[in-house]
């Protein structure tokens, strides 16, 4: 798959050389030298135009790499971790890529996408900065599959919700699974009835609107450590 952009190339480029197959370039010194000469054999040089074709319009920034094809984890290594997120029926490639920067950063140990049959991971690697390419991350599509396992092997399941408790009343389990739900419909009903605790974030104004994103950078800082 190709991905384009400076800030995600070159985390690639510094941190997964097994991944990369061949460099395009459309501007001199877009690279450090130290890894223009590293990758000087995978380089080639294309006119702007094509970069923009290849880049479908996008701002490649004069650089994009051909990689991998991304190879999803499997639920069960994820299972044998503490602080998962499953999203529930999240299609926006710009909230995934942020919620998978925020999760990483964070400390939360994998993602499960579900309500979903595929997604576009290059898209998901230039907008969470690369970080996809470190966390697990698994689509399922069933979601009610994927919380019946967890809650075998112990999970408490957290969903995030305006109903919920306030999050600063709130402690948390060791192995715990928080759910979010898409920015228009919410967490879905089959998967509410899986549901242990529902948990909130307090707004100090009458505005109860966060983007989903951002509302899951809160909550995973929140959640990491069990907070009383």
């Amino acid at each position: 798959m190709i991905i384009y952009g400076k800030q995600v190339s070159l985390y690639v480029l510094n941190l997964h050389k097994d991944l990369v197959k061949r460099i395009y370039l459309s501007k001199k010194q877009v690279l450090p030298k130290e890894l223009y000469l590293r990758y000087k054999k995978n380089i080639k040089f294309i006119e702007n135009r094509v970069a923009q074709q290849m880049a479908k319009g996008g701002n490649h920034q004069g650089v994009l790499v051909e990689i991998e094809d991304f190879k999803q984890s499997n639920l069960d290594d994820l299972k044998r971790e503490n602080f998962l997120l499953i999203l529930d029926s999240i299609t926006d490639t710009g909230n995934i890529g942020a919620i998978v920067r925020s999760a990483y950063s964070l400390g939360a140990d994998g993602i499960v996408a579900c309500g979903v049959k595929s997604l576009n991971f290059a898209s998901i690697a230039r907008t969470s900065s690369g970080a996809i390419f470190d966390l697990p991350f698994v689509v399922v599509p069933n979601i009610l599959d994927v919380l019946n396992e967890l809650k075998q092997v112990d999970f408490i399941i957290y969903g995030a919700s305006m109903e919920g408790k306030n999050l600063e009343n709130c402690k948390f389990e060791n192995r715990k699974v928080l759910v979010l739900g898409s920015e228009g419909d919410g967490i879905s009903k089959r998967a509410r009835s899986k549901i242990d605790k529902m948990v909130s974030i307090e707004m100090r104004r009458d505005f109860n609107s966060l983007n989903v994103s951002v509302s899951a950078g809160i909550l995973i800082y929140r959640m990491r450590d069990g907070f009383k």
